[in-house]
């Protein structure tokens, strides 16, 4: 069974997953190299190849702050994307966010691992026919100075996974936080670069009480995934992606790290385990 709010605890911190929705992608695009006849064991795909995936978002409370980790493809998601992927999002994030206790002008920090359009489409609410505004009115909006970059000029192959009209008003509205590299957003809470589905995609460390809790974003972006040659065809840098997953792997095994991804459906939280010479994921259950 699904739920859309799952939560646990990390040291002094609250951590919740939050879906605002589901939506189709085709199952061979979503493992690239991997024949069909291995990932469809662990991702059954529909009668058109296509496998159901979540669009997760990570709510965090603790040390004074409401940090929330994406925001998804928002409540004003274009009609052909709809019709393109097949979007669900009944009730979607802000109608979970109050289910939380959260209203958007709690929210001090959104925090977004890359800005394709299913990962920071709440990150904007449209006002009038051609207006956007914050949708978190109080927060920052933190993102890699290089992912800005490439979101307002995006490369001709990736060019369709940006919106870069919904962006601009956190620039003009002082909202927007850039950084480069890894960096400290509050204490207890790192942003870490990890490229290789973009060229500045960035994961999220939280540490407390002795404990981490690791968002990997795009970089695994399923519990399918866990398995390192398992990787996107959507990834620009496969090569960084493979080295940044083994990377990661080495110290979430040997810290005992909690783990997050951006679109797994059913595993909100989970750990990675060494099984000889490959890795795979236990989930928890909240």
């Amino acid at each position: 069974m699904t739920h859309a709010i799952a939560r646990i605890d990390v040291g002094e911190f609250e951590i919740f997953r939050i879906m605002d929705g589901t939506f189709l992608v085709d199952g061979g695009a979503m493992f690239g190299v991997v024949p069909r006849t291995l990932w469809e064991k662990r991702a059954a795909p529909d009668g058109q190849n296509r496998i159901v995936l979540a669009l997760n978002c990570y709510l965090i409370k603790g040390t004074g702050a409401t940090i929330l980790v994406e925001t998804g493809v928002g409540p004003d998601v274009e009609r052909r994307y709809v019709d393109f992927y097949s979007f669900k999002r009944d009730p979607g994030l802000f109608r979970l966010l109050r289910e939380t206790g959260t209203r958007p002008e709690d929210v001090d920090i959104v925090i977004n691992s890359h800005l394709h359009f299913d990962h920071c489409g709440g990150n904007t609410l449209k006002t009038g026919e051609k207006e956007w505004a914050p949708a978190f009115p109080r927060a920052r909006y933190v993102v890699q100075r290089g992912e800005w970059e490439q979101a307002l000029h995006p490369v001709e192959r990736d060019r369709p996974s940006y919106i870069p009209g919904r962006l601009k008003t956190l620039e003009k509205s002082g909202t927007l936080a850039l950084i480069e590299g890894d960096a400290a957003v509050r204490p207890g809470v790192e942003a870490v670069l990890v490229p290789g589905h973009t060229a500045f995609h960035q994961g999220l460390r939280v540490t407390s009480g002795g404990r981490t809790f690791f968002y990997f974003g795009d970089t695994v972006p399923t519990s399918a995934h866990i398995d390192l040659p398992y990787i996107m065809s959507y990834d620009l840098f496969p090569v960084e992606t493979f080295n940044n997953k083994k990377k990661l792997y080495e110290q979430a095994v040997t810290e005992d790290w909690t783990v997050a991804f951006s679109h797994d459906l059913r595993c909100a939280f989970g750990t990675v385990r060494k099984e000889g010479r490959r890795y795979g994921f236990l989930p928890l259950v909240p």
